[in-house]
């Protein structure tokens, strides 16, 4: 099986896949983990993307996409995976299915979790990062032992600049902007389903433990 999580920040998806990767076994591939990696690496991707990120510019689609199937070239061609977050453009979806099309790794589910305003707002104003390992906490949901610490590995955690409330708002604008074509996409494809990303998470995981046995009673 393999799908694709789309939603806004803070609808869940990362959670989710961290579960069923846990759970079943999937590969939880994220476009934010892959970039770090090829830049930290100094991958020839890496370079390409990072001159765009100095420059304070959006890396372009064509270089995601490239980091995307490398990645998935190396180390998912025969597992079961969940693309976490991507693609974000139409641009993108295409391009992706006519190469995962030439490596018979087609997608199979799209799952697209609807998530409020104010869930969103919630979640990530709250969200804190780990500055060395990346554990991801929340002050109210997920909060470490000790208060501005990380449980992992003892160093400081972080508030993201864009956590900020305005810059979420501006954010969810563009992602809105961006994800009703490829909502659309995939529905004439046959393969989206939706769930409520405003649920708690073992209440969303269960909903997509449905939609998985559906979809798997399908494929047989």
């Amino acid at each position: 099986m393999r799908m694709v999580f789309l939603g806004p920040p803070g609808a869940g998806k990362g959670t989710q896949a961290v579960m069923l990767s846990e759970k079943l076994n999937f590969l939880h591939l994220s476009t934010g983990d892959i970039l770090r990696e090829n830049v930290k690496n100094n991958t020839e991707i890496g370079r390409k993307a990072k001159s765009f990120m100095d420059k304070g510019d959006l890396v372009t689609d064509d270089i995601v996409v490239a980091m995307m199937l490398d990645k998935i070239a190396k180390d998912a061609k025969d597992k079961d995976f969940i693309l976490d977050g991507f693609p974000r453009t139409i641009y993108q979806a295409r391009k992706i299915d006519e190469e995962l099309d030439k490596l018979k790794i087609p997608i199979d589910l799209v799952v697209y979790f609807e998530t409020s305003l104010k869930i969103v707002i919630f979640r990530l104003t709250g969200r804190r990062l780990c500055k060395d390992c990346g554990a991801n906490y929340h002050i109210v949901n997920m909060p470490p032992k000790k208060e501005g610490v990380c449980d992992k590995c003892g160093s400081e955690l972080y508030q993201r600049k864009d956590d900020k409330e305005e810059t979420i708002k501006n954010r969810l604008d563009v992602y809105n902007s961006q994800t009703k074509t490829l909502i659309d996409y995939y529905r004439e494809k046959g393969i989206l389903e939706e769930t409520s990303g405003d649920l708690d998470a073992g209440i969303v995981y269960e909903k997509l433990s449905g939609i998985l046995n559906d979809r798997n009673k399908i494929r047989t």
